[in-house]
């Protein structure tokens, strides 16, 4: 029998590190349609409520659930059904993010909005793929440090994306900026052409791949109920997310280079610590008082940034505020992603928890598109209160919802074969004398 392989052996995995670089490739489109866009726009005098409508290009990322089913069938004629459709996606982020480059969101707002809306397309269907990659190549003995190592490059990406990208927009203007970031994207594809194709058939016909994952999760009590509780969960925080704030910090008086190092790299090491933090903790809590704790302790950190809005421009403040929140916002992360790991079959566990992770963003994205309208009219400060109190529903109805509720099967056996109901066969004759 083989022993267990070693911390060492692993982490010599070429597999292992070429999720760095596509978690980077991944982590990069993100803010680039999101915080640091609308920051873009604000530099360029867009009103609040333009700016906070754009948070809707990225549905994408909520609805990749129904294409992701079509990119595990098909294969396309070339590198295989993983790599290809990993290539295809990067090209097409390249040119898509430095189309943005050469687009007025002030003069044209509304082409603006729908190149970003291609680059969340095209980049949540690169999410899909490299989420199947990692989880078809990397072995049982692989799989903890591949994923820490692509939530490593992840978040290298989204740094790259906000303070990196805000100090050359102040360097260099955003048009160099955004081709800068666009050749980026030079990263995860020579990770693709590098990486090796797993093995693994596709499901045999569209009804493997599309029906049957749904079914097997609707069929289950509670199922509709749980579905609400994901998206009501993370409102709070999505009403607070970076592509409202980003404008707040501006109007504060802060700089792009400001707000890009002061409040993005505080917040990359906060919600990493949160993530730790948080898994820890469960041991003790469990999953349901979890959820509780850490997402009444989410909603309270918004309240950091109604103290942001009430002192002004303060250095220490914002760094406390930001970390605080992502803090807190990482350990509601983490109990969220356990919980969805429970609702997934191990069957469909693709299909079901891009399905079940998407719409736990959806409700937020697109609720929050219309945030400005209530900034402009109440003000900052009672917006904050109001992102705390978007909470309470997801709280409330936790309480009501059955421990078993949508929960998956522990584990899915064959059925027995039924006991013959014959006669047991005579005796085999004595031989004849």
């Amino acid at each position: 029998m083989s022993s267990k392989p070693s911390l060492l052996q692993v982490l010599k995995s070429p597999r292992v590190w070429l999720l760095i670089t596509l978690g980077f490739s991944s982590g990069l489109p993100l803010l680039l349609v999101g915080g640091t866009l609308t920051i873009w726009m604000k530099n360029e005098g867009l009103n609040i409520k333009t700016i906070t409508a754009f948070g809707l290009v990225g549905l994408p990322y909520s609805l990749k659930f129904i294409w992701a089913p079509l990119m595990d069938r098909f294969a396309l004629p070339f590198l295989g059904r993983r790599r290809g459709w990993l290539l295809v996606s990067q090209l097409g982020l390249m040119a898509a993010i430095a189309a943005m480059a050469f687009v007025d969101p002030k003069q044209s707002p509304l082409t603006m909005a729908g190149i970003a809306t291609l680059v969340a397309f095209l980049a949540a269907s690169q999410d899909v793929v490299s989420d199947a990659w990692r989880t078809d190549i990397l072995s049982a003995s692989e799989r903890g440090f591949g994923v820490a190592t692509f939530v490593t490059g992840y978040r290298l990406g989204i740094l790259a994306a906000s303070p990196l990208a805000l100090t050359f927009s102040d360097s260099f203007g955003w048009k160099r900026t955004y081709l800068i970031m666009a050749s980026l994207m030079l990263v995860g594809m020579v990770a693709t052409l590098l990486a090796p194709e797993p093995e693994g058939r596709a499901p045999r016909n569209l009804r493997d791949a599309v029906v049957n994952p749904f079914v097997d999760y609707f069929r289950r009590q509670g199922a509709v109920a749980v579905l609400l509780f994901l998206v009501l969960y993370k409102l709070g925080e999505a009403f607070a997310g970076p592509p409202i704030v980003g404008p707040f910090f501006v109007e504060l008086g802060f700089t792009n280079t400001e707000i890009g190092w002061i409040s993005k790299v505080p917040s990359l090491i906060a919600s990493i610590a949160g993530g730790l933090i948080g898994g820890a903790l469960m041991v003790s809590l469990g999953m349901r008082r979890s959820l509780y704790v850490f997402g009444a302790l989410q909603a309270l950190t918004n309240l950091t940034y109604l103290v942001l809005s009430m002192v002004g421009k303060n250095y220490w403040v914002l760094a406390t505020a930001i970390s605080v929140d992502n803090l807190c916002g990482g350990m509601a992360t983490t109990a969220m992603g356990a919980y969805t790991m429970a609702l997934c079959n191990k069957r469909f566990s693709a299909t079901q928890f891009a399905l079940l992770s998407a719409l736990s963003n959806l409700g937020g994205r697109f609720l929050s598109s219309g945030a400005g309208f209530f900034i402009e009219r109440f003000g900052w400060p009672a917006y904050f209160c109001f992102t705390v109190a978007l909470a309470a529903p997801a709280l409330v109805l936790l309480a009501f919802l059955r421990p078993e509720a949508g929960i998956a099967p522990v584990e899915e056996e064959p059925a027995p074969v039924p006991a013959p109901t014959s006669a047991a066969p005579a005796p085999t004759p004595a031989a004849t004398p």
